[in-house]
């Protein structure tokens, strides 16, 4: 650790949480991965409530001036910006991790993602304002992007990667189960809101609440990750240099290849994450179909989602990563095959489209973080992951519900599983690449 880093001055934040320690003694490894856990869930939670507001919300509110097609490509292109300033914000909080410490730079980013995320809910609509309103939440957006590049704290990588072999499908798993419980959360909630309300209430004022509830859930997560990141567990691999914060410039020199090939491992998986959660409510809410009726759907499907998360943990554990992620590409091809059909077959296909989604994708996306790290050094795992995440979530998910819809639009909702199919191509030719790279197998 850096002089400078070992002489920050802790943050109320950090003190509290080293006092909590100091109570409760050391924290053990099933500990931290619950910390690791509310951590993610908190974040999925913010990433969906704005996702979900992208389609329900914002088109009418902030792009009241455009038709509502038109006014969910603009929403959807917002929700890209996050991904595209990701990589920026990682290289800012890197340098800050390296100069100030990982407290530091865990408690900036947090408050930075929790105070553009809480203004989202005091946002003013296009009716009153006008241009400022979109420029507002232009601003927002890239906010919360570059927040997110220094929230990553390496631990989902390093519980992959630091364990018994027989347990890593286990423990990488459990850090990418907050995807399908912060989905759950932000869909109950935004259910609730819909079915209690007037159409006028809800875009009047109630969308603005889950933001208010996701500021909330960001400093509950943030205690719970200092906790994790101030222990005596932590600093002892900080310095054998398993979460040491390489220079990004350094690490894209020596890993390059590691970080593109990384990233287009999961690209089948990150695709579908979007296609079973953001594209599918936009497609129902263009075509006038019930909202509330679709995100109950979800709910349900979401349930199987997180079973299938829990399962790909002991199938990764026999099997092996890159086994389980292979089939799932198989998988995910074929099911971009009948996916546009099932959306289109009313009820019974919609359940039917959602569930079969939701539980391919928990498998998949189960053992993705496992995939990021295997073949960095110890001493390059925490930025070279980092970098890697962020450049799959931009190639595989943030453009990928702007991409569906302007394909569904323009040509017809079956063409719109060519754009999945093409992920897991993708997957299964970096799959084919990375096994020749790896030093040891996932």
């Amino acid at each position: 650790m850096s002089a400078n880093s070992a002489a920050a001055a802790p943050s109320a934040f950090e003190r509290d949480a080293r006092a909590a320690n100091a109570h409760h003694g050391e924290i053990r490894p099933s500990e931290i991965a619950i910390g690791v856990l509310i951590g993610r869930t908190a974040e999925f939670f913010d990433f969906f409530v704005y996702a979900i507001a992208s389609v329900l919300v914002f088109p009418a509110v902030v792009f009241s001036f455009a038709d509502p097609v038109t006014g969910t490509y603009y929403a959807f292109a917002l929700l890209a910006l996050a991904f595209v300033v990701r990589p920026i914000g990682t290289a800012f909080f890197t340098w800050m991790h390296r100069r100030y410490g990982d407290a530091a730079k865990l408690t900036t980013a947090l408050f930075l993602l929790g105070c553009s995320t809480i203004v989202i809910g005091f946002l003013p609509a296009y009716a009153s304002v006008g241009t400022a309103s979109v420029v507002t939440l232009i601003v927002l957006r890239v906010g919360q992007g570059l927040a997110l590049g220094g929230t990553w704290d390496g631990l989902a990588p390093l519980l992959a990667v630091s364990v018994p072999e027989n347990k890593r499908g286990w423990y990488a798993m459990l850090p990418q189960l907050g995807a399908p419980l912060g989905l759950l959360v932000a869909s109950a909630l935004y259910y609730f809101l819909i079915t209690n309300l007037t159409q006028d209430d809800f875009l009047g004022w109630g969308w603005r609440y889950p933001f208010f509830v996701a500021f909330a859930v960001n400093v509950v997560a943030l205690f719970a990750r200092l906790r994790i990141v101030v222990t005596e567990n932590y600093r002892e691999m900080f310095e054998r240099g398993e979460l040491h914060p390489s220079p990004v410039r350094q690490t894209i020199a020596r890993n390059g290849r590691n970080i593109v090939i990384g990233a287009f491992v999961p690209l089948a998986s990150f695709a579908l994450f979007h296609m079973v959660t953001v594209f599918p409510l936009s497609w129902i809410h263009l075509n006038n179909e019930p909202v509330s009726r679709f995100l109950l759907i979800e709910i349900i499907a979401t349930v199987f989602g997180v079973v299938a998360h829990i399962a790909s943990g002991p199938l990764a554990d026999h099997y092996g990563r890159r086994r389980v992620l292979g089939v799932c590409a198989g998988a995910i091809a074929f099911y971009s095959c009948l996916a546009p059909l099932l959306l289109n077959g009313g009820t019974i296909g919609e359940t039917i489209y959602m569930i079969i989604g939701s539980v391919i994708l928990g498998i998949s996306f189960g053992q993705c973080s496992g995939a990021l790290a295997a073949n960095f050094p110890r001493s390059q795992r925490y930025t070279g992951s980092a970098l890697t995440s962020d450049l799959a979530w931009l190639f595989g998910a943030g453009f990928a519900p702007l991409a569906a819809l302007a394909i569904a639009q323009n040509l017809g909702l079956v063409f719109s599983g060519a754009y999945l199919l093409s992920g897991a191509v993708v997957t299964l030719l970096a799959l084919l690449v990375n096994r020749r790279l790896a030093a040891s197998a996932l």
